[in-house]
């Protein structure tokens, strides 16, 4: 069975800093300078120009707009190769973002079959494999204790049970599985028991949704347990509680990168703005026309979103297609317009 939390080439830093300051991410020393201007490696030369200006790009934040079969995936690797070629950042000090393990394995290969073993150490990965990484350096910042144990759907159902039943809830009228679709909703906005308002409460349980997710939390806590939902929820409450904490990652990672940007919901694009606010290195590519996990949670308007949160982005258009015909395209540019929540490519 695949490991849920891998995390593509996150061996230990090459070049971690010999003395890092108390409290500070090991890894976040100063980047390698290149002794010379930098150079064009000779994989820039194989994209087109606007794949090329998004790679080169790597002073502030870019937003890359690209639709199916324009290279977007060919961008990233190449933006990655070449922020290691040029020695703008050791690859621990750079923050890659699929949301898949097979996406995060591929793009390890390619960046390595780019630039060779250089590319070890990048912390690549899922969301979830990344936070789970943070979350067990600073557990005890939640209530846990860092061999804390990620339950699966099942685990969760049957606790809700116990939660439900506990507070005399007949759970044949109201199924567990609805409280955790509403919970997964919740946190899915970064929304902790605290921070639900009377705006985003639900009739679920005739209006006790919100004290049976406190109840659920309490318990996951007690468990010394959480799920996936909490994995990026918990990083988020570290984040806003301890400034400290939060400043050694905005040193430690120069160089954002993020895939499937469309696909975030408002927890993920959260936790990225508030890594991101420390260099503002960060690049998204993404395509508004093409959000397949609304279902749960993802907000196509974080795309929208980006230039507000990140004055004076950059957005590169990739409108080059290479896997379909003109007339598939032309036809398709003709139904796509009329969606809303779009900053389009074109």
């Amino acid at each position: 069975m695949s490991d849920p939390f891998d995390l593509s080439g996150a061996a230990p830093d090459p070049n971690p800093d010999p003395n890092p300051e108390p409290g500070a991410v090991p890894g976040a020393a100063s980047p390698p300078q290149s002794g010379a201007a930098e150079a064009a490696a000779p994989f820039l030369d194989a994209l087109n120009a606007q794949q090329r200006e998004a790679a080169e790009c790597l002073d502030g934040a870019v937003l890359v707009l690209a639709g199916a079969g324009t290279g977007k995936t060919r961008v990233l690797v190449s933006r990655l190769a070449h922020i290691l070629a040029a020695g703008r950042a050791f690859p621990g000090q750079i923050l890659a973002v699929t949301f898949t393990n097979k996406a995060a394995r591929e793009m390890l290969d390619r960046v390595t079959g780019l630039i060779g073993p250089g590319a070890q150490g990048l912390w690549l990965g899922t969301f979830h494999a990344i936070c789970v990484r943070i979350l067990r350096r600073h557990a005890e910042l939640v209530g846990l204790k860092p061999n804390f144990t990620i339950l699966d759907t099942d685990d969760q159902l049957r606790l809700l049970k116990q939660v439900m039943e506990a507070a005399n809830l007949d759970t044949a009228k109201w199924p567990p599985r609805g409280l955790l679709a509403v919970i997964q909703r919740w946190k899915d906005r970064g929304l902790g028991p605290d921070r639900v308002t009377a705006g985003e409460q639900s009739e679920f349980a005739a209006g006790r949704a919100l004290a049976l997710y406190r109840g659920y939390q309490g318990r996951l806590i007690t468990l010394n347990a959480c799920d996936f939902g909490d994995l990026l929820l918990h990083c988020l409450t570290i984040f806003a509680g301890h400034a400290d904490v939060l400043a050694d990652y905005q040193r430690r990672f120069r160089f954002i990168l993020v895939d499937e940007y469309q696909d975030t919901n408002v927890a993920q694009y959260l936790w990225l703005r508030l890594l991101a606010q420390g260099g503002g290195n960060i690049c998204c590519v993404g395509d508004d026309d093409q959000s397949i996990y609304g279902w749960r949670g993802a907000e196509v308007g974080n795309i929208l979103r980006f230039e507000k949160d990140f004055p004076g982005a950059k957005v590169i258009r990739l409108e080059r297609n290479y896997r379909s015909t003109p007339q598939i395209l032309a036809a398709a540019s003709a139904l796509i317009a009329h969606n809303d929540g779009r900053l389009g490519k074109t």
